[in-house]
């Protein structure tokens, strides 16, 4: 049976996720080392998986509210509030999701019309283009260069805007480059959004994995941008949380409200148990420094420098990354295309890389590889790789 009448095409034709791929295809090697998934390589810590351990001893298996459990949007309120500025009401501003994932696809179908466009950097993130094409809207690819450090610049978000043009994605620290947006940065972006009355989706998640004396800063913080912003992060990175799927959005309570129509009829709630871990991972930080979440960065930031240090040696240009868990080499001098890079390198070296391609076209030439993998298969994979580099240049 053709199935093809009955698809939707403007779903059908977007492609699956290039990180994914190559994740599955390094599976089936039973010698293979992946750098491809960004996941942490630490458990979730204990104290935090007692207290969804408890939960389950205590019966609470029921749905939560649709927007998460009162106590847990408190805390997300309370964090936000400490860590970056942000003054959110826990009530009627914060909602909780199954993960940042979920808050983005909310945030793209509560705002965005068919035909609207939406500004996505490129390279970024592999779900913001296809989130955007799902909600109608059309994703105009605005590129980042190395030798701005990868930094979305004022003068090329002033180029791609049209008058179409409705949503700024901002994602920053970024995945997969690894760069991070200073201050003056973020000020200059935000009166090109304030000039051309646009909204902006700050995605977040990686807020908290900021290196070498950086401090990120929230875009809702800056003068003129809270009403502008919705700010979306969650538990997966920072408290080594990816299969709970819990993450939350903060925005005016117009725009939640909206979000939360689609959360109610869709999903119902995020999972309780991930919801009770999330709220102990906050309650925990908060009281004693968020220390796990220091030492786990400290370890990300001694594979950091591994990490660069290894490509430069490989004859590489690397730039340095201050955000995120990620490294994006340029891999040029090989003469190979990014996509040929990590294929090769899989089946001569069992090491899976993602091509830089999967992020959006500027990517060519470089490949991401995840830091957040144990460091001994680290120094594994780097050698492999090594071995791979002086073969092919």
């Amino acid at each position: 049976m053709n199935y093809d009448q009955y698809l939707n095409p403007r779903i059908a034709s977007v492609p699956p996720s290039g990180i994914r791929r190559f994740f599955d295809l390094a599976s089936t090697r039973k010698n293979a080392i992946s750098l491809g998934v960004g996941e942490p390589d630490f458990k979730t810590p204990y104290m935090i998986r007692n207290a969804a351990i408890n939960s389950l001893v205590d019966g609470e298996t029921q749905y939560t509210a649709n927007r998460g459990l009162p106590e847990l949007r408190q805390e997300i309120a309370l964090y936000l509030k400490g860590r970056y500025q942000l003054s959110y009401d826990w009530n009627s501003q914060i909602l909780v999701t199954i993960g940042a994932s979920e808050a983005i696809d909310l945030a793209l179908r509560a705002l965005v019309s068919d035909g609207d466009e939406v500004l996505v950097p490129d390279p970024s993130y592999v779900s913001y283009a296809p989130g955007v094409v799902f909600a109608g809207g059309t994703p105009v690819a605005v590129t980042t260069y190395q030798k701005d450090d990868f930094r979305l610049t004022a003068d090329s978000l002033e180029k791609a805007i049209t008058p179409r043009s409705k949503l700024l994605i901002l994602p920053y620290p970024n995945n997969p480059t690894g760069a991070i947006m200073e201050k003056h940065d973020l000020e200059q972006i935000a009166r090109v959004v304030e000039r051309h009355d646009l909204l902006v989706i700050s995605d977040e998640i990686y807020s908290e994995l900021i290196y070498d004396g950086h401090v990120h800063v929230s875009f809702a913080a800056l003068e003129g941008m809270y009403s502008r912003t919705i700010t979306i992060n969650g538990f997966s990175k920072a408290f080594a949380m990816t299969g709970w799927r819990v993450g939350y959005a903060c925005a005016a309570e117009e725009i939640i409200a909206v979000m939360n129509k689609i959360h109610q009829y869709a999903i119902m709630c995020a999972p309780r148990q991930g919801q009770v871990a999330a709220q102990a991972a906050l309650r925990q930080g908060r009281e004693n420094g968020y220390e796990a979440i220091l030492t786990m960065r400290d370890s990300y930031d001694r594979r950091r420098r591994l990490m660069v240090n290894a490509f430069r040696h490989m004859g590489l240009e690397c730039f340095e990354p201050y955000g995120a868990f990620y490294v994006f080499p340029s891999i040029r001098c090989t003469g190979l295309s990014s996509e040929e890079f990590c294929s090769q390198l899989l089946q001569e070296k069992d090491v899976a890389a993602v091509p830089g391609t999967a992020f959006g076209p500027s990517g060519e030439g470089n490949i991401r590889c995840c830091y957040a993998t144990a460091i001994d298969k680290i120094n594994i994979a780097l050698d492999r790789m090594a071995d791979f580099v002086s073969k092919h240049t």
